[in-house]
Order: C-alpha cells, then sequence, then structure tokens
C-alpha cells in the first residue's frame, strides 16, 4: 500500500489518468490464521503472515513472493500458463529440492496414531496422547520429511473431522511456504466415499462426508452421468479437506473373478470401464467452468497397464501374486479404460494427470527389451508404451513401497518384484530410467540424490539435471493447475459446510438406490408391504486377521441396523411368527490363493481361491502354472490342481439353507454384499428373492425391498456357473465365463438384472451388452 500513498502525496500535480495508475486493483482480507489478497478480475490469493512472505504489486496486481527475492518471477506470475510457470521454477530447484518433489509420503492419518502398522507417531518427541498437541498439529515425521527431505506431496488417510483436515492442511501449508521456493504441498486420498451401511441417511445428513457406493456398485448404474455427478461432488469435498489429488478412480479390467481388488474396479468390461473412467476423472479434474481451478483435483488412475489379470486371483501386494498372465494374449483390452476413456475426456483438462502402476510383473509383455519386472520398473511399459505410443506426458507415480525389501513371498511389506536382489538406491535409479517421476510411500530423498549420482556416473550431470527436470515440470504443473500456489488455505467454517452436507449426502444416497442389483424374484416375492412381519436371522463372523496382520475374533451379529428394519417392518424374533426373512450375508471369502500351512506340509504354499463357501477342490487347475520364479522363494511351478479350500464365511450359506428350512413355504429375501463374483447354485434354490450390492446403507435396502424404490442396476460382471468355469476361463479375457442359470430360467450374465416388471432390457443393455 505504500506505493499507493505515494501517489496521493503527489495528487495535485497529478492527473486522473497517472492517479488511476497507481490505484491497486485488489483488496486485502483477514481470515483466522492467513490473509486473502482478491485481485480485481484476477486470482484471489492466500497466505500466511507467519510465513513472512510479501505481496508483490505488478500493474497494480497484487503477487505472492515465494522465494523473497522482492521480484516477481515468472512462477509466481498467476497470468502466465502452468506449463510456463512450471518450467521457470523447475530451472530454479535444486537436485535437493527436485528429489523432494518425487517423493510421496506414506500413509498420513490426523493425528497421528501410536504404534500402528505404518510406524509410530510421536508430537515433540512424545505419543500423541501424552503430548498435549492438538489433533491438527503436525506430527515430527511430517515435520522431518516437509523441511529436511522437501517432500511436497502428502498422502492423509483418517482425519478426526473436517476441520481438524481443514486446520491441518493450513498449518502444514504456512510451514512449507515460508520455506525454500514456496512451493506448497499437494495432499491426495485414497477414495473415501464408502457408505455406512449401518447410517440412515437423515442422521448421516451433514457428517463426515458423503456416502456413495463404491466405483464398482456406481459401475452397475450403467450411466456414466452418475459416475461424473460423484466425481463433480467428491472434488467439492476433496478441496474442502485440503485434497488436490485423487488416489483414484482403479480403472483395472476385473477379467479375474477371483482378485481380491475386484471390488474397487468398474466391471468386466472394456467399454463400460472405459466410459465410467472418463466421466470420473472429468467430474474430479474439471471446476465449475469446465476447466482446471481451485475446485479441480487431479485424478492418478490406476493401475497401468491393467493390474486385473493376476494369475489364479493372488493380488501382487504380495509376491505371491507378482505376475500378471495373459493366456488369452489380450492386453489390448486392459489398456481401453485408459486410453479410451482416462486418457480421452471431451472437457479442457483433457486427460488424467497422473498415473500409477501396478505393483505386478505384466509377465511376458514387454515385447521390446523381454523384461519380467515390476510394471513402474519396465521402460518398455512407461517409457515405449504409456509415453511413446499413447503419448502420455503427465506424472507417473509408482504405488506404495515398491523400493523397500521383502523377507518372503507372503508378509505385507515391500513389493520390489523382479527386482529384489537390488540395492534400495539401484530400484530408485531403475525406476527413474523406466521413465517414472515420483516414488509412492517413499519419505526420504537420499534414495533418490543416490539414485542421481548414479545418473550422473552414467550418463552425466547435464543429462541427469535434464532428466530431473522433466519429472519437476509433470509434478509441478498439478499443483499450478489446481490453484495451490495462489491459495493453499482453508476457511475452517466452509469446510464444515461444505463436507458432508445435506444435498451432497441426498445424491450419494440416490447413487446408493441406483446400485443395488435385483437377481431373482420369483412369483413377485418383492416388494414387501411395509410393517410386515420379518424374521432377520443373526450372522456368524469368523475370525479372522487382514492385511495387516490385525485379527478380528469371531462374533454373531444382525446383518442390518435393525433401528433401520423395524421403520419398514415388524420385526420378529421367531420364524414362525414371521410373514417373510430377510437374510443379510457377504460373497464367499475363498482366501488369498497362498498358505504358509501347506509349505509346512511340504506343498509350495499355493492353494486354490475359491467363488463358492463350500468345500472345494481344484480338480480343473493348472497343471503348471503360467508364471513363477522368485528369489525369496525355491518353487518354480505354482500351480494349485488338486488341493481344497474352504471359504472363511461358510455360514452364510447355512444361514440361507437353514432360514429356508424354518421359513417352509413363506419367503426368504437375500441381499448379498459382493466385492467379486461368486457361485450362486449353493444358495440360489432357498432364495425367493436376491438383491446383490457393493456396499450401501440399509435404509437404501429396505427402500427397495419394500417398494419405495424400484430396482434398476445391472450387473457389470458375470456370476459364474461353478468353479470349473472359474478354473477354465482366461485371466485376461472379459466375459468369458459360462455364466449361472437360476431356477427361473434367467442367465446372471453381464449386464442381466431385474425389475418390477422382469428382466431389465433397455437402452444401457442394449449399448453395452
Amino acid at each position: 500500500m505504500q506505493k499507493l500513498k505515494n501517489c496521493l502525496n503527489y495528487g495535485l500535480l497529478l492527473s486522473t489518468v497517472l492517479f488511476i495508475s497507481c490505484n491497486p486493483k485488489f483488496t486485502e482480507e483477514t481470515k483466522e490464521g492467513f490473509n486473502l489478497v482478491h485481485n480485481e478480475n484476477g486470482e484471489t490469493l492466500g497466505y500466511s503472515p507467519t510465513s513472512e512472505i510479501s505481496i508483490l504489486t505488478v500493474d497494480r496486481l497484487a503477487f505472492k513472493d515465494l522465494n523473497k527475492n522482492g521480484t516477481l518471477d515468472p512462477y509466481e506470475d498467476w497470468r502466465l500458463t502452468a506449463d510456463e510457470r512450471a518450467n521457470d521454477l523447475a530451472s530454479k530447484m535444486s537436485v535437493e529440492q527436485i528429489a523432494g518433489l518425487m517423493l510421496y509420503s506414506a500413509h498420513q492419518s490426523i493425528p497421528g496414531g501410536g504404534n500402528s502398522f505404518f510406524g509410530a507417531v510421536t508430537y515433540n518427541g512424545k505419543p500423541y496422547d501424552e503430548s498435549g498437541a492438538k489433533p491438527s498439529d503436525l506430527s515430527d515425521p511430517q515435520k522431518k520429511f516437509l523441511l529436511e527431505d522437501n517432500l511436497r506431496h502428502v498422502l492423509i488417510t483418517s482425519v478426526e473431522s473436517p476441520s481438524i483436515s481443514a486446520q491441518w492442511n493450513n498449518n502444514a501449508q504456512s510451514l512449507v511456504e515460508g520455506v525454500g521456493l514456496g512451493i506448497p504441498i499437494n495432499t491426495s486420498s485414497d477414495p473415501r466415499h464408502g457408505s455406512d451401511s449401518y447410517a440412515e441417511f437423515n442422521a448421516g445428513a451433514g457428517g463426515q462426508i458423503s456416502m456413495w457406493p463404491s466405483t464398482l456398485g456406481l459401475a452397475a448404474s450403467f450411466d456414466p452421468s452418475l459416475m461424473q455427478q460423484f466425481g463433480e461432488v467428491a472434488s467439492k469435498e476433496y478441496r474442502a479437506l485440503g485434497i488436490a489429488t485423487a488416489l483414484s478412480p482403479q480403472i483395472d479390467l476385473a477379467t479375474e473373478p477371483r482378485w481380491s481388488r475386484f471390488d474397487g474396479t468398474m466391471g468386466e468390461d472394456p467399454k463400460l470401464a472405459a466410459d465410467m473412467a472418463r466421466a470420473y476423472v472429468e467430474g474430479f479434474q474439471a471446476s465449475e467452468n469446465g476447466d482446471w481451478g481451485n475446485q479441480s483435483v487431479n485424478a492418478m488412475v490406476k493401475h497401468w497397464p491393467g493390474g486385473g489379470p493376476e494369475e489364479g486371483g493372488r493380488d501382487g501386494h504380495f509376491g505371491y501374486g507378482s505376475y500378471a498372465v495373459y493366456p488369452g494374449k489380450n492386453l489390448e483390452d486392459h489398456l481401453k479404460p485408459f486410453t479410451e476413456g482416462a486418457f480421452d475426456l471431451k472437457g479442457p483438462t483433457k486427460m488424467a494427470t497422473a498415473v500409477m502402476p501396478y505393483y505386478t510383473i505384466s509377465y511376458n509383455q514387454d515385447t521390446k527389451n523381454g523384461e519380467n519386472v515390476g510394471n513402474a520398473y519396465n521402460k518398455y511399459l512407461i517409457t515405449d508404451l504409456l509415453r511413446g505410443k499413447y503419448g502420455y506426458d503427465g506424472v507417473v507415480c509408482t504405488d506404495w513401497g515398491i523400493t523397500s525389501d521383502a523377507p518372503n513371498v507372503y508378509e505385507f511389506r515391500g513389493k520390489p518384484w523382479g527386482v529384489e536382489n537390488l540395492s534400495v538406491a539401484e530400484r530408485h535409479y531403475k525406476i527413474i530410467k523406466a521413465g517414472c517421476d515420483q516414488f509412492g510411500g517413499n519419505n526420504e530423498m537420499g534414495p533418490v540424490i543416490e539414485a542421481y549420482q548414479m545418473g550422473v556416473e552414467e550418463h552425466g550431470e547435464e543429462y541427469m539435471r535434464k532428466r530431473f527436470e522433466t519429472s519437476a515440470v509433470r509434478l509441478l504443473k498439478n499443483i499450478f493447475r489446481t490453484g495451490l500456489f495462489e491459495n493453499p488455505y482453508l476457511d475452517v467454517a466452509e469446510t464444515e459446510q461444505i463436507v458432508g452436507n445435506s444435498e451432497f449426502m441426498k445424491a450419494g444416497y440416490n447413487a446408493q438406490l441406483k446400485s443395488v442389483v435385483m437377481l431373482k424374484n420369483s412369483e413377485e416375492t418383492l416388494p414387501i408391504e411395509s410393517k410386515k412381519k420379518v424374521y432377520v436371522p443373526q450372522r456368524y463372523i469368523a475370525p479372522t486377521v487382514n492385511w495387516f496382520g490385525v485379527a478380528t475374533p469371531e462374533r454373531t451379529e444382525h446383518p442390518f441396523n435393525m433401528e433401520v428394519v423395524a421403520k419398514y417392518f415388524e420385526v420378529v424374533d421367531e420364524p414362525n411368527e414371521a410373514d417373510f426373512a430377510l437374510v443379510g450375508i457377504q460373497s464367499p471369502n475363498g482366501g488369498v490363493g497362498y498358505d504358509i500351512a501347506d509349505t509346512e506340509k511340504g506343498g509350495n504354499g499355493y492353494v486354490p481361491i475359491s467363488l463358492q463357501y463350500g468345500t472345494y477342490t481344484a480338480a480343473h487347475a493348472r497343471e503348471t502354472s503360467l508364471a513363477a520364479g522368485s528369489p525369496l522363494e525355491d518353487v518354480t511351478n505354482r500351480s494349485y490342481k488338486g488341493k481344497t479350500t474352504t471359504a472363511v464365511n461358510i455360514s452364510d450359506m447355512a444361514l440361507v439353507t437353514d432360514t429356508k428350512r424354518k421359513m417352509g413355504d413363506k419367503p426368504v429375501v437375500v441381499m448379498v454384499k459382493a466385492s467379486k463374483p461368486m457361485v450362486f447354485a449353493e444358495i440360489e434354490p432357498a432364495a425367493d428373492a436376491i438383491l446383490v450390492h457393493m456396499g450401501v446403507q440399509d435404509q437404501a435396502l429396505m427402500d427397495i425391498i419394500s417398494g419405495k424404490t424400484e430396482p434398476s442396476a445391472l450387473l457389470p460382471f458375470q456370476m459364474p456357473k461353478n468353479m470349473m468355469t472359474v478354473e477354465e476361463q482366461f485371466e485376461d479375457v472379459p466375459r468369458d465365463m459360462e455364466p449361472y442359470m437360476d431356477s427361473n430360467g434367467n442367465r446372471y450374465d453381464f449386464a442381466f438384472g431385474l425389475d418390477w416388471k422382469g428382466v431389465i432390457d433397455d437402452a444401457r443393455v442394449e449399448e453395452y451388452k
């Protein structure tokens, strides 16, 4: 404002024109913890007084002097393009600063807990509970990787509340704003809009965040516009939480029905998945004007070149699932959700700005170098195919933890598949040479600097400096385009109003209603009149241990929120008192495909993954696996032929059949929460009506069975006739199983679903089937 005062002192001698030329075209506003500078017909700037940066006045407009040199540098000029600004800033960065930019943090909860799988978290040297820290304070590890390692990409997981998330964001941005070149933090999240089955819409309104079906559930709507609406709502909530990058969508083509991550996909059909992927990314990345802006969220699509075809369904988070196989020679279909979907947007943002390769070794797909290494290490897949053939110049970020060591094939630790014998620094260098830009789950820049030095020794300083700047430009453009350099700060009160507001909750709930598939409705069992008497048997849940080694004890409980059920029907305790029974189960949990106990008996450790409840013997499995080989095991054949397994939740099958026996001629309605395809032969004959969902609130299920809403969703995948067709299908080929035919003569095939009138045969079915 000093310049304006000087102009006023000479006001009597100056012409009106000169006076106007001195009049600034901006105003400043003080908020709680930060200031806002509003440029006339320009960008709004946010800065923290504690960061000690100043505001420059150029052409009567305001700009942030992020590097504190008293001059407007091109990267500080919001009038320039993201490309121009990113190139300028990359040229000014030290190797250490670029190395930090190439890091993506391990999972961060706000506040941090104590001893968790991801390590102990301290505040001022003490555990959070003993530290006296506020939940929005930065932890010791966060301060270290932001200040010492120059890390600027942070992955957050759980947050105590939206307001805590917003305040943590402001604290973190204030810290880095005053350091070095003033590069803001690009915060990201894995998907966080899943439904709480026990929540009611009315009770949930205004809650933590709006609740939607999973992407697989949204795919079941066969309506890309619904997927785009989700992206538009979710992006507003993300930005209100301080999140500018989504580690999603997962657009792997789900051609292997046994895969544990099937439920995160958009189904098994290439066209449907491509249309849904395009809609998702469009919804997230476009601000209200359709272009980039401060409501935009970068989409990091995963997992290139498709994580779906794991051999036998075993997952790549573990060494026993390190291979993706292509018996149908069908890599092409797996690329379509990327090349014809996420990379082919109709709006100005053009394509997803980031890509994550999967952990797997895409077996024998490197037609140039013949390398069988994890996808992010494979130069053919990243440089020749993704960047060369398909012209992708966005960020490529590795999946989390691939540079860390793995002690064996079965623990959830590092995932350096195919390069187990390289050092950590050598792995970083190989990833850089492959064409990737960023290291997921790495908080320390040391190995990146070592990799840089390896490159200098091989190619010289000039070459490696240029290579690092290339990645820096890609990474910086995603920060510039989302407006973080101008204003990374949040108004906590606005965050509380935006996240989980009633309008967003209603939209999510309506989407849930459109995601439930009715597979069976014998003799028009559904809908059932409200206030009919219902018997709901309790469900036994067997003890389990998750990926992180956390055990869940056995228990028996109702599968639904009985308070919700009681608002629709009269709940009775005995079957003979009921008009109908409502049974809630989950699709078969047939294991992960590996069992240490098998090795103790002299076996290779590999066992079947079953999609049925009852005991299954893999008589039709391959004699010899398509892929094998790891320095972590002495196994050359991963076949499990002839071995036997039983689903952990076999009791779900008995729950259906026993309930039918108790009910006699009275209807049994079965609700299945499906995480992947399943063999219905074991339970379908005992069910009068069957609904399948991929995660919705109980209220949505009650609205459908009571007739308040008519089911409209379709299967985005096939339900197999039996396990023989599962074993004989090709992991990389969609829709190649024989579907199950029920007692009414309906095939549970892709794009099948019922409404009250019968089999749905509308424009969606015509387009996709």
